[in-house]
């Protein structure tokens, strides 16, 4: 997680960059959420509010992720993320500026009215087509296998779920197999959770900065993670995942090395949080 910057701790000639687009900052506001920018405030000037994140380019590895978010934004439909308004790269710091959105976190538990407009985002990204060339394609296969061959061989840490230790040999032999079920050509948010969707009369997908390129299903199966973690239990969450034609039609191998590779990701960097438990629960579902 970045540490958090306020906007006057922004240099002069950031600041008056950003009101070169959109006139003087009269107040700002700080959302709850966001951990990847070292800036996110929602700017008010007389034009109206603008929701603005920020990095310095010195962090190589995050500025990459807003370039990422900056080079998908223009082929993502106005009605699924919001558009990017500006961009300012000056004294060492990318700001991006996007349309405000109002709404709330999404809801994902059992019978939530915001669980069908969270379902026609899905679908609808499903359909959305990739940026075209010269964007270049981010394969979640490759990057998958690049996380896993750092966790596959590594011991669990001693907070980790007995389950999870006493069936690491299987997790292991399951996990290794999911980047190749992985590859494909659909747009993959991969990053869907209640943060990152906003629910207002319809539902909205934000930060897209770890985009990729993935099979069909990996969204869905990504998410299905978040309404077990939300109360589901693993069999109703694949019965709503299956109104997804890309999940409905994914080999239940790939399901199962999925969520033994997402239990490995996890349990070592992330081990009591309730997304963790949630992937096993799946987990222990699907091997059972």
């Amino acid at each position: 997680m970045k540490v958090r910057r306020d906007w006057y701790d922004l240099p002069e000639g950031v600041r008056l960059a950003v009101e070169h687009n959109i006139g003087q900052v009269l107040k700002t506001d700080s959302p709850t959420a966001g951990r990847n920018s070292e800036l996110a405030l929602t700017l008010w000037s007389e034009a109206g509010p603008v929701y603005c994140k920020g990095i310095t380019t010195a962090s190589s590895a995050w500025s990459s992720m807003h370039r990422n978010e900056m080079a998908v934004n223009p082929s993502l439909p106005d009605e699924l993320a919001p558009r990017l308004l500006w961009h300012v790269e000056t004294e060492g710091w990318l700001l991006l500026g996007f349309e405000h959105v109002s709404g709330q976190h999404a809801d994902l538990s059992p019978d939530s009215a915001d669980l069908p407009l969270v379902a026609d985002a899905v679908a609808q990204i499903s359909r959305t087509p990739l940026p075209p060339a010269p964007v270049a394609r981010r394969s979640m296969s490759e990057q998958w296998a690049r996380g896993l061959a750092a966790e596959i061989g590594s011991p669990l840490p001693p907070e980790a779920e007995s389950w999870s230790a006493e069936n690491l040999g299987l997790l292991d032999e399951w996990a290794i197999r999911a980047p190749d079920h992985m590859d494909g050509s659909s747009l993959a948010h991969t990053d869907l959770h209640p943060a990152n969707i906003l629910v207002s009369g319809r539902a909205q997908i934000i930060d897209w900065a770890w985009w990729r390129t993935a099979a069909p299903w990996v969204d869905p199966a990504f998410l299905l993670i978040r309404l077990i973690a939300e109360g589901h239990d693993p069999e109703a969450a694949e019965k709503w995942g299956c109104q997804f034609d890309g999940f409905s039609a994914a080999p239940p191998e790939a399901l199962t090395a999925f969520v033994a590779s997402v239990v490995r990701m996890w349990e070592r960097r992330f081990s009591n949080t309730a997304a963790t438990e949630a992937a096993r629960q799946w987990a222990r579902y699907r091997l059972s």
